[in-house]
């Protein structure tokens, strides 16, 4: 059976796994931090990893799409993805990590506001309150950036990544359509591999891995924060659209949080639990409509 013909509760699990294969990424980055290489080597070398795991293990396919199409997702997907990642590294130089995360976090309605006004997907009834329910775990969870004086510069990044990623899903969805998931994800990692190569080599800051735990780092930050998120991602966005995916990938602040409880010490807190509990049920309202929804249009 295809992909696209998978359950809606399929999707919504590849789509919940790929934002929690993306939260792991900032405590795994913060360890590769503190083993000493900097940032931007270091996410050169998860996605050169990640673009070689991939590599291996789409090969046999990479040849069913032409070089245009491949040349089109490495530009939309990948450049795209390196802009988002290098604005949100940007914005952490004038806001702190708490108001970002809520700014960014209003990417979901951005998305359903373009899909609406562009006519790409219906906005139901279901979808406004799994938005509303999400924003609300959100913003229970991370905080709202208004209690703080924030620098405008810091506010105007965040918001305009979370625009651009609002913009950057739909149009994942659309240039990767028809390819494999692993096919797609291979030349969207090369493409954001080239990126940070580029810039790498233009600030001169690109340097090997030192020691054998920071190579261990490398590779499980590309294969699950980038190999494993990636393909998900692109599987589960094919079925539920740009949307759903986007609702559902709420969780990934929360997994965050536990990673940092578990890994680092932090506190855990009672918002941080009823923060979760929101966005889980903002999942389970659209895994209950959509599979609903698919019985709905079966044939009789």
């Amino acid at each position: 059976m295809i992909l696209e013909n998978r359950p809606v509760a399929r999707a919504t699990a590849l789509i919940v796994l790929s934002a929690c294969c993306f939260g792991s990424l900032t405590t795994i980055t913060l360890f590769i931090t503190r083993s000493g290489l900097s940032l931007l080597p270091a996410m050169a070398w998860r996605y050169f990893l990640a673009a070689l795991a991939l590599l291996l293990l789409a090969r046999s396919s990479l040849g069913d799409i032409s070089r245009r199409h491949a040349l089109r997702i490495m530009l939309v997907g990948g450049c795209g993805q390196a802009l988002i990642t290098y604005l949100s590294l940007l914005a952490l130089d004038y806001v702190p990590v708490g108001p970002l995360g809520f700014l960014f976090y209003t990417y979901p309605a951005w998305v359903a506001v373009i899909a609406a006004i562009t006519g790409k997907e219906q906005l139901t009834l279901s979808k406004l309150v799994a938005l509303t329910i999400a924003m609300a775990g959100i913003t229970v969870m991370v905080g709202t950036p208004f209690s703080a004086s924030l620098d405008p510069r810091g506010v105007m990044l965040a918001l305009g990544t979370a625009l651009l990623y609002a913009l950057y899903l739909p149009a994942l969805l659309n240039v990767q359509r028809g390819t494999p998931p692993l096919v797609s994800a291979f030349y969207l990692v090369s493409g954001v591999f080239i990126s940070f190569l580029i810039a790498g080599s233009l600030t001169q800051t690109l340097k090997m891995p030192h020691t054998p735990s920071l190579w261990a780092l490398l590779i499980l930050v590309s294969l699950v924060g980038t190999v494993m998120a990636f393909v998900s991602l692109i599987a589960g966005l094919r079925i539920l659209g740009s949307v759903r995916t986007s609702i559902i990938a709420t969780v990934e602040p929360f997994f965050t949080a536990i990673l940092g409880v578990v890994l680092l010490n932090e506190a855990f807190s009672l918002t941080m639990l009823a923060g979760g509990a929101l966005i889980a049920s903002a999942v389970l309202i659209l895994q209950w409509t959509g599979r609903a929804q698919s019985r709905v249009e079966q044939p009789t």
